[in-house]
């Protein structure tokens, strides 16, 4: 982990845009990276940016030590992030990255006033019913049979020794991560008050049954929506998925921030 994060240092532009009347802030599961999000970039319209989050021990930030709980990922995101609200902005988090999103939203409201207008969340239960990996100790092979039983990993990658060698760290440090993570219970102080949207695979039987408990988590509208695939049903069907979310994103409060109405 950085000493303190940075806009730069934390966020990848996937699709940037100077003067965005929304901006999407992506997060990804463990063991991803900020790449995955590389073909949303032609999904949505003009005046929508996409930012993608930058764990720590991966691409560009390779030499940075991972994080070690989630509140240390979180902070270093909080501190990074501060500054993005200069108009509407939702969270998209998959799988992992739903928690952090989550827990983002809550410690963004908490220390700086500040958080998203919208939370999407897939590929993952709500508080309280998460799914623990239970991997991080586990053997080189039964560790890569586990991630790519899941999808969404490049096969190839995992399957060369010198490419594993060198993903293999980050994924074990994100799964030691989510072994140790303990999410935030929805009560007076932590409840979010803005929309949320749990999506899933069909196939996702793992945590089909856990998705409804991410109504728990706000005041405001929650609605889930299913997808066909398993856990990383999003790959397949990303224009189907970026289509729904675009029809859910808070565009009358961007308009109304940029002074459009």
């Amino acid at each position: 982990m950085s000493a303190g994060g940075t806009p730069d240092l934390c966020f990848r532009a996937v699709r940037p845009h100077p003067a965005p009347a929304v901006r999407l802030v992506c997060f990804p599961h463990a063991g991803g990276t900020a790449n995955f999000f590389r073909p949303w970039a032609v999904l949505v319209p003009d005046g929508v940016e996409v930012l993608a989050a930058k764990y720590p021990a991966r691409e560009t930030r390779f030499l940075d030590e991972p994080a070690q709980t989630m509140a240390e990922l979180v902070d270093e995101l909080a501190a990074a992030s501060a500054g993005l609200f200069d108009t509407t902005v939702a969270f998209f988090g998959h799988s992992m990255g739903a928690s952090v999103a989550y827990e983002l939203s809550i410690r963004l409201r908490e220390r700086h006033g500040v958080g998203p207008d919208a939370l999407f969340v897939s590929g993952r239960g709500g508080p309280g019913r998460e799914r623990r990996p239970g991997l991080a100790e586990a053997g080189d092979d039964e560790l890569v049979d586990a991630v790519l039983e899941l999808g969404g990993t490049d096969a190839t990658v995992l399957r060369d020794p010198a490419l594993r060698d060198l993903v293999l760290p980050a994924i074990r440090a994100d799964y030691r991560l989510l072994d140790r993570y303990t999410a935030h219970r929805p009560d007076e102080r932590s409840t979010l008050d803005v929309p949320v949207t749990a999506y899933h695979g069909s196939d996702d039987t793992d945590i089909v049954d856990a998705v409804g408990a991410w109504s728990a988590t706000t005041r405001s509208t929650f609605r889930a929506r299913s997808f066909p695939g398993g856990h990383f049903y999003l790959v397949g069907a990303a224009g189907d998925l970026v289509r729904d979310l675009l029809q859910h994103l808070p565009i009358a409060t961007a308009t109304k921030r940029k002074g459009l109405s």
